[in-house]
């Protein structure tokens, strides 16, 4: 018996070292995920989780399948060297593709938390998506955080911890759109790139050999009489203005947007017609209060169509 496993083993090395393609096979040099980790099960459960507020603001989570947003992303100490995120209401897990507003440079994403939990950010990136990003060494970043389907493979290399090869950069015309998108929501007012005309060179001038005329004497004109001084008119007294109705009682507020600025927050508060509050370092844009849910409704509508994606109505109860 032993002399049959001593002859068998070799064997099995044999077998082992050939299913691997041995060495210098020419095996691709990419990223490739564990056997154990691929599949769909990788990603399940999913888990969706109850609401909760950060800086005042209420974040319900959801599973929305067009999730497609700009805003601000900060760097986090979570998460390693693997390329995930936080985020506030996205499914965990999910994969969202992270662009760069100065750059276009776009990377794949494995979000797994939530968060941040210190800042309203729209997304905070692991210490490995901000090095994959070009993120390093910066506090925080204009970005695009679109959710996607990637194919199981990508998936597979993000749950092993490792960086999905990066997506085609973002064309320059469409980081335009978006970071003018952006400044919208922050209430920033950019000049617009127009190009100055060069001016036209003056023509020489060309001089003439021709005697120069003598001048026609003119009669002095006439003195015109002096015009009849209109009559004064006294100005009719302005009405004083009719004071301002009090505001209407409720317990109904439309909750816009918080802002590290306190001038971004009042150009929020004018565009919509809202007042601000102050919480600790962040200025928060309010409307209300209403009387009913039906007004704040319509408050609500009318603070999305401004382009602040983010609002939410809350009770004063």
């Amino acid at each position: 018996m032993k002399f049959r496993v001593e002859k068998i083993l070799p064997l099995a090395a044999l077998t082992v070292l050939a299913a691997c393609g041995g060495v210098g096979s020419g095996v691709n040099s990419a990223p490739q995920a564990p056997m154990s980790t691929t599949g769909p099960a990788g990603d399940y459960p999913v888990v969706i989780g109850p609401a909760y507020s950060v800086g005042g603001v209420t974040y319900s989570p959801s599973d929305m399948m067009n999730y497609d947003v700009v805003g601000r992303a900060v760097l986090g100490d979570e998460g390693g060297a693997s390329v995930t995120a936080a985020h506030h209401t996205l499914p965990l897990p999910s994969y969202i593709e992270v662009t760069e507003l100065s750059t276009g440079k776009t990377i794949l994403v494995r979000v797994e938390r939530r968060g941040p939990m210190n800042s309203n950010s729209v997304i905070e990136l692991s210490p490995g998506a901000a090095a994959q990003l070009g993120l390093v060494g910066r506090p925080q970043a204009a970005v695009r955080v679109r959710r996607v389907n990637p194919v199981e493979p990508d998936r597979a290399i993000l749950r092993a911890g490792q960086a999905a090869p990066a997506r085609m950069d973002t064309p320059k015309s469409l980081l335009t759109v978006l970071q003018r998108k952006l400044d919208l929501q922050e209430g920033v007012t950019r000049p617009s790139p127009e190009a100055t005309p060069a001016p036209s060179p003056s023509p020489a001038p060309v001089i003439s050999t021709k005697p120069k005329p003598k001048p026609v004497p003119v009669a002095p004109p006439k003195p015109k009489p002096a015009p009849a001084p209109a009559p004064v008119v006294k100005p009719r007294p302005t009405p004083a203005p009719a004071p301002a109705p009090a505001a209407a009682r409720g317990n109904f507020f439309v909750q816009v947007g918080a802002f590290s600025s306190q001038a971004n927050a009042k150009s929020a508060a004018a565009k919509i017609g809202g007042s601000l509050i102050q919480s600790g370092n962040l200025w928060r844009v309010r409307m209300g209060p209403y009387a009913t849910e039906a007004q704040a409704k319509a408050a609500l509508a009318k603070a999305r169509a401004a382009g602040y994606k983010d609002a939410r109505i809350q009770s004063a109860k």
